[in-house]
């Protein structure tokens, strides 16, 4: 089982960016996939990008193809999303998701979930 904590939100000004981590506790981090999903008020939870375990990762929005960079350190037991050139869209809570062995846009897949970490961003 895991426990997943994500941090480093915030809020940023367009064009800035910042960096969210998931860090995890428990056993199995090495073999699992690593989602990061987002939900912004009023809107459902969807799937931004996920990184399977041993790396590579799948983009499941479009509009953070170019901005949005996702990883892994395994040693450490964690993952980041690194997000650049913000904009008022992307603000949201973003969530952190593990649990399943394949990377799936599905939120019913995963099994393990972090608390959640605000970002917004306006200028």
């Amino acid at each position: 089982q895991l426990q997943l904590v994500e941090s480093g939100g915030g809020s940023a000004q367009p064009g800035g960016s910042l960096r969210l981590s998931c860090e995890a506790s428990g056993y199995g981090f090495d073999y699992y996939a690593i989602a990061w999903f987002r939900q912004a008020p009023g809107k459902e939870r969807e799937a931004v990008v996920c990184i399977r375990d041993i790396g590579g990762a799948i983009y499941y929005e479009d509009s953070v193809k170019d901005r949005f960079k996702t990883s892994r350190d395994n040693s450490k037991k964690t993952a980041y999303l690194q997000m650049n050139k913000l904009t008022p869209e992307d603000t949201a809570v973003y969530y952190c998701a593990s649990g399943t062995y394949q990377c799936s846009p599905d939120r019913w897949q995963y099994h393990y979930w972090g608390q959640g970490t605000q970002v917004t961003v306006a200028s």
